[in-house]
């Protein structure tokens, strides 16, 4: 059974969407950054699109000691918003 560890918020921003100035599938882009997050981060944690962290008993302490922006710093949002244009 899985330990809720905390919430975080992983979707782009509105202020990014408005810095291009184009219309973008935020939904998509959104599922997007949250695919990227949960393949970079350890196994037996996972992030839930309610931006919700859960993690397996053995990795509970590991998943409450992740720099979560400094994770979502890592995804390149540019080209998740480069192939969700409308």
């Amino acid at each position: 059974m899985a330990t809720e560890i905390t919430t975080i918020d992983y979707m782009v921003p509105a202020d990014v969407y408005a810095r291009y100035g184009a219309d973008f599938d935020t939904e998509a882009a959104n599922d997007a950054v949250l695919a990227e997050l949960n393949a970079i981060i350890p196994e037996g944690i996972v992030v839930h699109r309610n931006g919700k962290v859960f993690a397996e008993k053995d990795v509970e302490d590991v998943a409450r000691g992740l720099d979560w922006q400094q994770l979502l710093d890592h995804i390149d949002v540019d080209q998740i918003l480069a192939t969700h244009g409308r």
